[in-house]
């Protein structure tokens, strides 16, 4: 008989990304149940990923662009002509720039030109899974190539919801993204993370990071999110599917909170 062929049953979840990004689909492709596929379109960034070990890192300029229109609007009406279910914005950084008012205002704009389709916002998702996860402390950890400025900009996004952040810093790992194996994000993860913090919430949709989530977990004793897997279950939610999703976090466990 037929052998399956992709086409998916259940829903397609679509994501806006970086030109030269893989983390997204990559993440999205490992964490999905069957029946769910992955459908991307890449958007241009005006920067390319950091190199060395003494590279400054990403300057904030390009960063505030890619939010802006034309190019990231144009992507979004291009992509939603496909039969999609949800539509992810896979660039946590526009979050930390643009605060949870201008996420608010992205995610009206984009659903102006997606036909309806929903568009996940991923520190809107994180600040959903937070509430639905009851979690009122903490720690921040943001991928080696944010600058230690960025890094203050997330925790003031989640301080102005009314979450006390009691750890925020990029993790001292390789920048270059190729570099970073789940391994040592666990390991340092688990070395500064402070017994104070309830939750651990790892930014930026490039950073490898869903692989560590179960250890995590598990030898904290605590909720572990990443960017890619909190808009991952914000998007399944719009999709109205509500297959399991195991060994990435609890979180698939929970409902959308109400508004």
């Amino acid at each position: 008989m037929w052998q399956p062929d992709g086409w998916s049953a259940r829903a397609r979840i679509g994501i806006l990304m970086p030109h030269f990004d893989i983390g997204p689909e990559a993440e999205f492709e490992a964490m999905a149940p069957n029946g769910v596929s992955i459908h991307s379109t890449r958007v241009p960034l005006g920067v390319t990923m950091p190199g060395g070990s003494k590279d400054p890192g990403i300057a904030m300029p390009p960063l505030r662009a890619f939010a802006e229109p034309p190019l990231i609007d144009d992507a979004a009406e291009l992509l939603a002509a496909a039969p999609l279910h949800a539509i992810v914005y896979g660039f946590a950084s526009s979050s930390y720039l643009l605060g949870p008012d201008g996420d608010r205002a992205l995610k009206a704009r984009l659903e102006k030109r997606t036909r309806t389709i929903p568009v996940v916002i991923p520190g809107i998702a994180a600040a959903l899974a937070l509430r639905a996860l009851e979690v009122r402390r903490l720690a921040l950890i943001d991928p080696p190539w944010f600058s230690d400025e960025l890094s203050q900009m997330g925790a003031e996004y989640f301080r102005s919801q009314r979450i006390e952040v009691v750890h925020a810093s990029p993790a001292a790992l390789p920048k270059r993204q190729l570099d970073i194996h789940p391994g040592q994000l666990y390991a340092w993860t688990r070395a500064n993370v402070p017994a104070t913090a309830e939750a651990v919430f790892i930014s930026g949709n490039g950073f490898r990071a869903v692989g560590t989530i179960q250890a995590l977990e598990e030898d904290l004793g605590r909720p572990v999110l990443t960017a890619n897997q909190v808009s991952f279950w914000n998007a399944l939610r719009y999709a109205g599917v509500q297959a399991p999703v195991v060994h990435y976090g609890r979180i698939f466990a929970e409902q959308l909170p109400a508004n």
